[in-house]
């Protein structure tokens, strides 16, 4: 009598399996015991692969930020770096809100999250940004990028005209807002990203007005 086929496991099957229930159910939500479950095998047979939760959720985490294009940097124009960088970094992570606290809590060792940093680092200051300042942007882009992503706004508001038309005159239109979330949401960011950039642009301007000074002073001596 032929034995059970058991299912083939690997660390990319089991990692993309835990992107989805993730996906479905939320991160909490997540244990090694659903895991095998859905994979239709023991909670041992995980631990050869992933002998940690952390160090799964860490994998799942590289899966996620090897999809964000930093190479908009290598052009040497910041603007454009930074803008274009920021959109495919939210699109990565709007794809799995769920996973977005996990995320926020820093790049630690994982591959995919230190490679982006370095990215944008180093075009940044490749740029002409000094590099204390460089790290300050990077952070401002990644708080402005975690934050579009972990909820909508939009969505927030129910759509009965009575909720808000008599107590909060300022908002008789809020119910009208979560059937054009996404537009909204989208529009939003759109609007703070492109604040940010300008307002970078007058600082670049004065980083670039006393580099010029020094180099004016030091050929004067």
């Amino acid at each position: 009598m032929a034995r059970p086929r058991v299912p083939l496991l690997s660390r990319e099957r089991i990692r993309e399996t835990a992107l989805t229930l993730i996906d479905r159910d939320g991160l909490t939500e997540l244990s090694m015991r659903k895991l095998a479950a859905e994979l239709g095998v023991q909670a041992a047979s995980l631990y050869g692969h992933y002998p940690t939760k952390d160090e799964l959720l860490d994998d799942v985490a590289d899966l996620i930020m090897a999809g964000i294009d930093t190479s908009p940097f290598d052009g040497g124009d910041w603007r454009r770096g930074l803008s274009d960088w920021a959109r495919s970094y939210r699109s990565a992570l709007a794809e799995h809100p769920n996973f977005v606290p996990y995320l926020a809590t820093g790049p630690g060792r994982r591959d995919e999250s230190l490679r982006m940093a370095d990215a944008v680092h180093g075009g940044l200051v490749a740029a002409g940004w000094p590099p204390r300042q460089a790290t300050m942007i990077g952070a401002a882009a990644r708080y402005v990028v975690m934050g579009s992503t972990v909820g909508s706004f939009s969505r927030g508001f129910v759509d009965d005209v009575q909720v808000y038309r008599d107590r909060y005159p300022h908002l008789e239109q809020a119910h009208l807002l979560r059937a054009k979330a996404d537009e909204i949401d989208s529009e939003s960011f759109e609007l703070v990203l492109t604040a940010f950039v300008d307002g970078l642009e007058t600082r670049f301007a004065e980083v670039q007005r006393r580099r010029a000074g020094h180099r004016g002073a030091a050929s004067e001596e």
